[in-house]
């Protein structure tokens, strides 16, 4: 007999609400828990907001910051270019061993912008990723981003999905290094939630298209 995905092999991811987090420690705490996970550690799923920052990919380059002003630039570990990410923005970081899940990078990449894409589709919103520049577009505007890096076969970093924020400080940078692309959020859509609450609606779809087991748990 197979094993399900819901046996001890697989043990059920952990979903955390860290709710209002800074940036440089959650960044350290990925990479501590990635360094010291094992072939038992659960899978776990972090669901936040950051305070004000641009963040900068390992081969990002500098001159796509156009005018921080009074926000912090920090230089990361992920792949692709510079995003912003704030208040009103909710973060989702997928601390997963891919080897376990049976998931390529590229895999990953697809269902974090399914997810997305079927939370947007809830609502009546048609959205689309892109093969080109990875995250999720709605008539051609960002919605969201991804960003990722694998050690050991795990995956860190993740997504950003733009809920009710201010959009100005996209405006100081090329995002992802398109200059020019515009930016939306949720709010702008006509959906009305707040970070919270999507992060709640969210979820399903994010186990749903990684196909991880449902018997996950909020701590």
């Amino acid at each position: 007999m197979n094993a399900s995905l819901d046996t001890p092999l697989t043990p059920a991811p952990v979903m955390r609400w860290l709710g209002r987090v800074e940036y440089e420690p959650t960044w350290r705490a990925m990479q501590r828990l990635t360094e010291a996970r094992d072939a038992a550690t659960p899978d776990e799923l972090w669901f936040l907001e950051h305070p004000p920052v641009f963040t900068l990919g390992m081969n990002g380059k500098p001159e796509h910051v156009l005018a921080a002003g009074d926000i912090p630039v920090v230089q990361i570990d992920r792949g692709g270019q510079v995003t912003y990410h704030g208040p009103g923005q909710l973060v989702v970081y997928p601390l997963i061993d891919l080897r376990r899940a049976r998931l390529g990078i590229r895999d990953l990449v697809v269902a974090l912008e399914n997810a997305i894409i079927a939370l947007c589709e809830s609502h009546g919103v048609q959205a689309a990723g892109r093969r080109d520049a990875p995250g999720v577009y709605v008539d051609g505007r960002k919605l969201a981003s991804i960003g990722l890096r694998v050690r050991r076969g795990c995956s860190y970093h993740g997504l950003a999905l733009n809920v009710a924020m201010s959009l100005e400080p996209f405006q100081r940078i090329n995002p992802c290094g398109f200059a020019g692309l515009q930016v939306i959020d949720m709010q702008s859509l006509g959906i009305a939630a707040d970070v919270e609450d999507v992060s709640r609606a969210l979820a399903p779809h994010l186990l749903t298209s990684l196909d991880l087991p449902r018997s996950a748990a909020w701590l």
